[in-house]
């Protein structure tokens, strides 16, 4: 009776988290039909191929086996919380309120005259940069995290299964600032590395703490503001003037 219970509720939580998962991924697959439709109005505009669709599908089953590695489930309970999705999204727009200050602020750049390769047209840079957080968090966090907690979890009884997670945290977290070195005055470089890994780092925290989404909630606050209205502000204020 009682492994019939338990059955019953970890394939409810397998179907939440396929359903969550296939939601994500058609926000993708939206965003690739209609920046077909309007890339004939918009020079270099960034459009995903079915392939990568394909590609984040390798993330699923790593989402199925989030428990059995010892985290929180794909999806968390209840949705939408305070705790779970916005507090992490508050925090990954304060780190990108601080970068636009000093990016657009404080770094010298000629005045825009076309939108920055950082941004897209709005509202595609909704769908695109949606779906660019959840691909790096599949890739950054979600893969590699689990098949490492998947082997420390069990390993003498879990042991050392913190001490694996804080490796993992740290290397995951240093990943995406040294792929994407920052360029420019040495106070700006030391301050992109330092953010880029401490809020990278607090994401882990989340993964681990709260789930996959409080992961995706930080860096999606961060896309929000500067991926998404800080193209708004270049778009439709700076470029129209």
């Amino acid at each position: 009776m009682q492994h019939d219970i338990l059955l019953n509720i970890y394939t409810t939580e397998m179907r939440r988290t396929i359903i969550a998962y296939l939601i994500f991924t058609t926000i993708a697959v939206l965003g690739i039909f209609y920046g077909k439709q309007i890339e004939p109005a918009y020079q270099g505009l960034r459009i995903w191929k079915l392939e990568n669709i394909a590609l984040i599908f390798i993330g699923l089953p790593f989402a199925l086996l989030l428990p059995t590695a010892g985290l929180p489930n794909f999806t968390p309970a209840p949705l939408f919380s305070k705790k779970q999705i916005l507090i992490p999204m508050m925090i990954g727009i304060t780190f990108r309120i601080l970068d636009v200050i000093a990016i657009e602020w404080m770094l010298p750049h000629p005045p825009h005259t076309k939108l920055p390769p950082y941004t897209q047209p709005f509202p595609y840079s909704l769908f695109l940069y949606f779906s660019g957080a959840f691909e790096i968090e599949v890739f950054y966090r979600l893969i590699p995290l689990t098949i490492l907690l998947l082997f420390f979890h069990r390993f003498k009884k879990g042991k050392f299964f913190e001490a694996a997670f804080y490796t993992g945290a740290i290397l995951t977290s240093l990943r995406e600032p040294l792929e994407q070195w920052p360029q420019g005055p040495v106070w700006y470089v030391v301050y992109a590395l330092t953010t880029g890994v401490s809020m990278n780092f607090i994401q882990a925290l989340f993964f681990r703490r709260e789930g996959f989404i409080s992961a995706l909630s930080v860096r999606l606050g961060h896309y929000l503001i500067w991926h998404i209205a800080n193209g708004v502000m270049i778009q439709y204020m700076l470029l129209k003037s």
